[in-house]
């Protein structure tokens, strides 16, 4: 008889620390608070299933080459654990260090991302730039002409970049957690909180209140849902993000390339299917489908660069929804209410970051203040005006 990687759970009364929200994020949050400071009556609550949200939404790649102290701190911090998590929890995630290519098209593009390579290497990062015949060794299906609409004119490489099985990522964590104590409880929505003045005293649910003494937010876009009913209005706007597999096609490419100028970045799964993500719509809903627009000029981008793939049939489209600050970096740490916290707005560097955000939430939420690597990235910037600005660095956060 096979046995569960995590046991369901009725929720009780009351704990310690309620998360909201089982996807990566608040997996991992849960996982650290009992592994590293062991505080294990913990419960997460999820409204639908668990990793049924974003963590299943997403294109799996992980990096940590970005350009401002403040992003390549936290990034790295994640990659880091990326390198021994499947040792760390006893379970394969599928993380492949195959590398990650980031394409310069245009002299702009070019600049920035010698000056990236630079910034890295000043922060510790593995970083390189490569030519255009460089690129075309790493990836022999790419079209490097120079009369092509977008040129590739070279690239950054970050070697130990890679990607994960985003599912395998989820079970791991959720399977560590449960080990440790925690309870994981599906199909309980959060629907707003209690308190008594300006202290949180715990969440009413679709299945009932539960008093808590600490309640952690790790819902991404429905984070300011939950904290409107608080009258506490996030920074933070939701949005469809795209992606889609082809059918199963023999190994063409054995690394990540992203192209921020025309929001293309490809990888091919294990199985063979090639993994292509797009830009965000650029409405604010919810929704899980995006506009067949993204798509179409998703797809013409990519064979352009790579004309093999005009053989490829596409299999399947889907969206996730991204929440995205004023900024494009997350909001982590306390609030104007005690013992409640917020891990939200990481945009489209949510599952790259998923053990390091965890780990750096766990530990702000058992000490009741900033981890050192989420000082910058309180709620209070955007009174302060300190922004950690990657939307201005690199034009997209992917």
């Amino acid at each position: 008889m096979t046995t569960p990687l995590w046991r369901s759970r009725e929720p009780k009364s009351s704990y310690d620390v309620i998360v909201v929200g089982a996807g990566g994020h608040g997996l991992a949050t849960a996982y650290y608070l009992a592994r590293e400071h062991g505080i294990t009556d913990v419960a997460v609550l999820e409204r639908g299933w668990l990793a049924g949200g974003n963590m299943a939404r997403n294109t799996t790649i992980i990096r940590s080459n970005y350009l401002w102290g403040a992003s390549a701190g936290i990034y790295e911090h994640a990659l880091r654990l990326w390198e021994g998590l499947e040792e760390d929890l006893g379970q394969s995630v599928l993380f492949s260090q195959r590398g990650v290519l980031n394409l310069a098209h245009t002299t702009h593009d070019e600049r920035e991302s010698v000056r990236r390579v630079n910034a890295n290497r000043l922060n510790g990062i593995d970083a390189e730039w490569l030519t255009p015949e460089e690129v075309k060794k790493l990836v022999p299906i790419i079209d490097i002409s120079p009369e092509l609409r977008y040129p590739v004119l070279g690239a950054t490489f970050q070697p130990r970049a890679g990607v994960a099985k985003h599912d395998y990522v989820a079970w791991a964590l959720a399977s560590g957690a449960d080990r440790l104590g925690v309870h994981l409880v599906e199909n309980c929505e959060v629907t707003g909180f209690t308190r008594n003045g300006d202290t949180i005293t715990g969440v009413e649910t679709t299945r009932g209140p539960i008093s808590a003494g600490r309640v952690a937010l790790s819902a991404a876009g429905h984070t300011s849902v939950l904290t409107e009913t608080l009258g506490l209005r996030l920074p933070v706007q939701s949005h469809p993000l795209q992606a889609l597999v082809s059918e199963v096609m023999e190994p063409v490419i054995d690394t990540v390339v992203m192209s921020n100028t025309v929001h293309v970045y490809v990888h091919q799964a294990d199985k063979g299917e090639l993994v292509l993500g797009a830009g965000i719509d650029a409405y604010n809903g919810y929704s899980q489908r995006g506009s067949p627009a993204t798509i179409e000029n998703q797809v013409a981008a990519a064979v352009a660069l790579y004309p093999v793939f005009g053989h490829a049939h596409t299999l399947r489209t889907w969206g996730g929804v991204v929440d995205v600050s004023p900024d494009a970096s997350p909001i982590i740490g306390l609030t104007p209410f005690n013992g409640l916290y917020l891990n939200c707005g990481w945009g489209t560097g949510g599952f790259k970051a998923t053990p390091g955000a965890g780990h750096v939430f766990a530990d702000t939420i058992a000490n009741d203040r900033p981890h050192p690597l989420a000082e910058p990235y309180s709620l209070d910037r955007f009174r302060t005006g300190a922004l950690v600005d990657e939307h201005g660095a690199a034009a997209v956060a992917h």
